[in-house]
């Protein structure tokens, strides 16, 4: 049959690629390398939504009405996903995805608001995993928010870079969704709410599995105690008091593997909270943590709000409760540049207040394409100290330590007009030196310059 030899022919391809590949790739210049790397994940891409479109055949002829005479039952399947999985000897999610992003293509009209990112995705422009994320991002049409209005945002999604990662991009679907339908934000966050769980599996040589899910306020705590006990074994911001110095060493060379670290940070917090149970340590106030909102919002009653580091939104009466709680930091953004905030003032350094400024206006580390979160980063002057620079809020952005070195050694600056910051390559990179947008990785100054363009 033709298509089984054009499945010969590829798997003949695919394994003189892979030697071509193993005997020159340490060979290859660096823009020829990362061609390759780009050509060969389109190609794999479309290999997937092969494999997609026969996954989808797989569960036709398995429909539940064929009973005992559908392929999967024949097979020993129960379902066929599970056939999918033991053909194809992937994992149980794969096999679920191939079906379902298989499923989908073949009938692009069931949901059409998505029409703009399948087409992405039947191009090889764009990873299935896209699709899914996006999908379930987006939500479907509902009293509130009509099809067309999904469709706007498909297209708009589907406009952005396609190097932006499948998570972002359902960040941004998401966030488009809150902005739509700002009366639903709090039913979806009682949604992840009523998600959360987490279970102990004691295994057969005396371990315990630990598995679970966060809503994000309790992955905003828990995360925070993990981050602050693991950091500096991850390239985390350097110290300069001695005794925080001194601690962060000792971090990096105990002989604890960072996840084993991670795991007796938990352990040890939920021993001194027991310990101290009768001093009410289990009922005293939460770690600190910051949630954004915007003061139209607050006063309005009617919107949303984000915790630092976590994707998802909360409803403005979550953001009351909590600041009732008195175990946050509240932010109040007043500004549509998303630079005015009811925190901090031109200082001669940049201390904690400050800092927190502009934590909230950044949210992480600017670089294009980089998901360290606040707790990664650390503020950068882009006019240098030693030249005259200033250290104020305006003249200190968020990197991460590995962007925070490039940019110092490197070649790289970053330059501000009002309230914009762009990155600017060196002539090496660039010979133009054509500015890079520096977008803001916060969701509520986001919101803010949506609401202000309106």
């Amino acid at each position: 049959m033709p298509v089984l030899d054009a499945v010969a022919d590829l798997n003949d391809a695919a394994s003189a690629c892979l030697a071509q590949v193993r005997s020159s790739a340490s060979g290859l210049n660096d823009d020829d390398l990362l061609a390759l790397q780009s050509r060969i994940a389109e190609g794999g891409r479309l290999v997937e939504l092969a494999s997609a479109a026969l996954a989808a055949e797989i569960a036709v002829r398995s429909r539940p009405e064929l009973g005992y005479s559908g392929l999967a039952q024949r097979r020993g399947a129960r379902t066929p996903e599970a056939l999918v999985q033991s053909v194809t000897g992937g994992t149980a999610h794969a096999s679920r995805r191939l079906v379902r992003v298989g499923t989908q293509m073949a009938s692009p009209l069931a949901e059409p608001w998505l029409a703009p990112i399948i087409r992405l995705v039947a191009a090889g422009s764009l990873a299935t995993e896209a699709l899914d994320l996006v999908r379930a991002a987006l939500g479907a049409p509902s009293a509130s928010v009509s099809a067309d209005a999904l469709l706007d945002v498909a297209a708009l999604l589907a406009s952005e870079p396609s190097t932006l990662a499948p998570e972002r991009l359902a960040a941004r679907a998401r966030e488009a969704r809150d902005s739509l339908d700002a009366a639903g934000v709090a039913h979806r966050e009682a949604e992840l709410r009523d998600r959360r769980y987490l279970r102990l599996f004691p295994q057969p040589d005396g371990m315990t599995r630990i598995a679970g899910l966060l809503d994000p306020e309790s992955a905003a705590i828990l995360v925070a105690a993990v981050d602050d006990a693991t950091s500096p074994r991850r390239g985390a911001p350097r110290f300069t008091d001695p005794r925080a110095r001194d601690l962060a060493e000792a971090v990096v060379l105990d002989p604890r593997s960072t996840e084993q670290l991670a795991l007796d940070a938990v352990v040890e917090l939920v021993g001194v909270a027991v310990r101290s149970r009768d001093t009410g340590v289990l009922g005293a106030r939460r770690p600190d943590v910051r949630v954004l909102v915007t003061q139209q919002d607050l006063d309005r009653r009617v919107g949303v709000g984000y915790i630092e580091g976590q994707s998802a939104t909360i409803s403005v009466s979550s953001v009351e409760r909590l600041a009732c709680d008195g175990g946050l930091v509240p932010i109040l953004f007043d500004d549509a540049t998303g630079a005015t905030l009811n925190l901090g003032r031109t200082q001669r350094l940049h201390n904690a207040r400050q800092r927190t400024v502009i934590a909230a206006r950044d949210g992480g580390c600017l670089a294009p394409g980089c998901d360290r979160s606040v707790s990664w980063t650390e503020v950068h002057h882009i006019h240098e100290f030693s030249k005259g620079g200033r250290t104020d809020v305006a003249d200190g952005v968020l990197l991460c330590r590995h962007h925070h070195l490039l940019v110092h050694n490197n070649g790289w600056s970053i330059t501000r007009h009002e309230h914009a910051y762009w990155l600017v390559p060196p002539p090496d990179i660039d010979p133009e030196q054509r500015p890079i947008p520096l977008r803001s990785k916060s969701a509520a100054v986001r919101r803010l310059m949506v609401a202000a363009s309106r």
